[in-house]
C-alpha cells in the first residue's frame, strides 16, 4: 500500500499560522530584500519562495563562545525574523533555545539528521578546542571536534555564525591555550558561509538564511566567504563621522570637546577604515545605533585575527584605499592645506549639519597657510 508523502509546511503557511496577514508577509519579504541587498523588483520573487518553499530544517550547534550570536538573532528588529524565520524554521536542535535537555535533545537532532540526510542547515555558533584531545568542549559525552563533524556529514551547507566560527576570536587569540579553531579550517568537504562579527547583525544573519531559501543558492561570498551583500563596504565607507575624517578633523581623546562634536574616531584606534560589515547601514538594537554611533571606535570585529591586530586604542599608520593620500596625517595635512576647500566641500555634502563649522575652520587653516608663506 503507497504511503502518503508527508507535507512540510511553507514559510508563508507557518507566518498566517501564527497571526500575520497577507500585509505582514509582504513588508517582511520587501523588508527582508532591502537588507539583502536585492532590487525592488526582487522582492516578489522573495515572497513567491517563501510562499511556496517548504521550511528548511536547521541544527544549530554551540561550541566555544558566548552565545551572543544567537541573542543578537532573536532581538531582530521585525518580528516575523524572531518568530519564523528562527523559531518556526525547523530548528530541530539548539541547546540555547530549545525545551527538551539531555537524551530527549540528543535523539531530536539525530531524528533530524537521518530523516533529512543531505537537506538541513547546519549553524555553528563557536570554535572548535582542538587541544587536549578536545577536552575542553564535550556535549552529551562527545568531543566538539566530533559533534561537528557528526552533525557536518549529512549537511546541505554549513553556516559559521560570528568570530568565534568564523575566525576564531578571543579564543584563538595568541597563545590560544585551546587551540581554538575556526570551522573552515576543519569541514573541507561542504560550502560555508561565514558571518563574521562579534555579534554579528540580527538582520544579516536573517538575510543569510533567506538567501539560502529564496534562491535555492549560497549568496555570492567574497576571497573569505562571507556574504558581499553585507561585507563588501568598510565600516568607513558608510560611517557618518566620514566627512570629519576627510575635512581631518579628529578627536583626540574620548572625553575632549571635539569627540563630543562627533569628529572622527580614526586617532583613538577607530578600525573602521579597514574593517567589512554593515554596522553604519544596518545598525544594532532595532536600528538605533552603532558603535561609533555610540562613541567607541570600532575594534575590528568582523576581521580575521582582530584580537591580535594590535591595540584597540591605537591608530592604524596605514589608512587602506586612499593612494598617495596614505596617511590620516597626510589627509589632515592636505585638508588644512591647498585643497582644503575641496575636501570641505565634500564634508559639507556629506553631513550639512557642520557646515559653519567645518567651513570656519577650512577659512582659518587656509589663512595660516597664506601666512606661513610670507
Amino acid at each position: 500500500m503507497a504511503t502518503i508523502k508527508e507535507k512540510k509546511e511553507t514559510y508563508y503557511e507557518s507566518i498566517i499560522k501564527n497571526g500575520y496577514n497577507r500585509r505582514d508577509f509582504m513588508k517582511f519579504s520587501t523588508y527582508i530584500a532591502a537588507y539583502m541587498g536585492l532590487e525592488t523588483s526582487m522582492v516578489a520573487q522573495v515572497a513567491k519562495s517563501l510562499e511556496t518553499t517548504p521550511r528548511m530544517p536547521v541544527i544549530w550547534e554551540h561550541y566555544q563562545e558566548c552565545t551572543c550570536c544567537s541573542e543578537s538573532f532573536i532581538r531582530s528588529n521585525h518580528p516575523i525574523v524572531a518568530d519564523i524565520i528562527l523559531d518556526k524554521i525547523s530548528l530541530d536542535y539548539t541547546q540555547t533555545l530549545m525545551a527538551a535537555s539531555g537524551e530527549q535533545a540528543e535523539a531530536a537532532k539525530h531524528a533530524t539528521m537521518e530523516k533529512y540526510k543531505g537537506e538541513y542547515i547546519l549553524c555553528v555558533e563557536g570554535s572548535i578546542p582542538m587541544g587536549a584531545d578536545g577536552n575542553y568542549c564535550c556535549i552529551a559525552g562527545k568531543s566538539a571536534l566530533e559533534s561537528l563533524k557528526e552533525a557536518a556529514a549529512g549537511a546541505k551547507a554549513i553556516i559559521a555564525w560570528g568570530s568565534c566560527a568564523s575566525n576564531g576570536c578571543v579564543q584563538a587569540a595568541h597563545p590560544n591555550p585551546t587551540d581554538a579553531t575556526p570551522i573552515h579550517k576543519i569541514i573541507k568537504d561542504k560550502p560555508i558561509i561565514r558571518v563574521p562579527g562579534c555579534p554579528p547583525i540580527g538582520e544579516v544573519m536573517a538575510g543569510v538564511i533567506v538567501h539560502v531559501v529564496t534562491f535555492g543558492v549560497l549568496p555570492e561570498l567574497d576571497r573569505l566567504g562571507r556574504p558581499k551583500a553585507f561585507y563588501a563596504k568598510r565600516v568607513h565607507d558608510t560611517c557618518y563621522r566620514r566627512p570629519y575624517f576627510d575635512a581631518g578633523l579628529y578627536a583626540q581623546s574620548f572625553d575632549d570637546a571635539n569627540a563630543k562634536e562627533g569628529y572622527c574616531l580614526y586617532k583613538l584606534g577607530c578600525k573602521g577604515p579597514s574593517t567589512y560589515n554593515a554596522c553604519g547601514t544596518i545598525k544594532w538594537n532595532n536600528g538605533v545605533s552603532f558603535p561609533i554611533q555610540s562613541g567607541h571606535g570600532c575594534i575590528g570585529c568582523s576581521e580575521e585575527n582582530f584580537w591580535d591586530n594590535g591595540p584597540f586604542y591605537e591608530r592604524a599608520t596605514n589608512v587602506p584605499g586612499f593612494g598617495i593620500e596614505g596617511t590620516a596625517d597626510n589627509i589632515g595635512k592636505v585638508a588644512a592645506g591647498v585643497l582644503a576647500g575641496g575636501i570641505a566641500v565634500h564634508a559639507i555634502a556629506a553631513n550639512i549639519s557642520k557646515k559653519k563649522e567645518l567651513a570656519k575652520r577650512v577659512k582659518d587653516a587656509t589663512k595660516n597657510e597664506e601666512n606661513l608663506k610670507y
